[in-house]
């Protein structure tokens, strides 16, 4: 199984959740689907988007697949507890999918590709499981995209070194901008992204609760002990560019992210 680099701890669900809640307006406010539609999730982890999708579209099947059997528990309890009867879960492999061809009316991908190591193979694959006419949506996000005050270079250095503990297990924490050609490569058609911007400052409490310090800097912070012992930041550094990251959280402080919301069309055979 290809290494999840933030790991399966229950505070790595936890922020998940966090996550998912605080940014669902921003990033599925328009994640609707046509009546009746079978609908694929693929790579749903412990089910933090699910919960929010699923309810949106009441009257689609939705399919959701992980490769990891842990998650995969959390995701039904998740869904259990949330009242949601219109998901089945299933394990699966992404690039191995059991399903036959044409099965699927539209497909959901969210915070996944990022951890893969050969997404564009991923997006082939799924593809096959597609419908003519179908489509699919992808959402990622893009670490080079933060930027916060007050600056610091400590900080800075925090947030790059969980980018390469990323890349070195086989991910791109900085994919969010290569949606739309990631997309054209693996033929899609009609493909569009749009940008989703977090801006976080002390007038939208909430906000900087919820992502600055509970989604964002709580990530970082948990590739600690992986970036020290892998000599990418010393200790003293690495905690103060965490320090820094929760700093600007404080009432003077600001905080801005990224996402990229792309969709691509299966073409109609002629």
């Amino acid at each position: 199984m290809h290494e999840y680099v933030h790991g399966y701890s229950g505070r790595e669900a936890e922020r998940l959740s966090d996550q998912a809640q605080t940014l669902s307006e921003i990033i599925h406010h328009d994640t609707l689907f046509p009546e009746r539609s079978f609908v694929l999730e693929a790579g749903c982890g412990t089910g933090a988007q699910t919960v929010i999708v699923a309810p949106k579209n009441p009257s689609c099947r939705f399919k959701s697949v992980d490769i990891s059997p842990q998650s995969l528990d959390s995701a039904r309890a998740n869904a259990a507890n949330a009242g949601i009867d219109n998901v089945e879960f299933e394990q699966g492999n992404i690039f191995t999918l059991g399903f036959p061809d044409e099965t699927f009316d539209h497909i959901l991908v969210c915070f996944v590709l990022e951890h893969l190591p050969d997404p564009a193979r991923a997006l082939v694959s799924l593809k096959r499981v597609l419908k003519p006419g179908g489509t699919i949506t992808l959402i990622e996000g893009d670490h080079g995209s933060a930027f916060f005050h007050p600056h610091s270079e400590a900080a800075v250095r925090a947030v790059y070194a969980q980018v390469k503990l990323q890349a070195d297990s086989g991910g791109n924490a900085l994919i969010g901008r290569e949606i739309y050609p990631l997309l054209r490569s693996a033929g899609y058609k009609n493909c569009r992204v749009s940008p989703r911007f977090v801006y976080a400052d002390s007038s939208n409490p909430a906000m900087v609760e919820g992502f600055t310090k509970n989604t964002f800097t709580a990530m970082i912070e948990g590739v600690r002990d992986k970036a020290i012992s892998g000599g990418i930041m010393n200790e003293a550094d690495f905690d103060k560019g965490i320090a820094d990251l929760y700093r600007t959280a404080a009432r003077d402080g600001v905080f801005c992210y990224t996402f990229f919301k792309g969709i691509g069309i299966k073409e109609e055979p002629i």
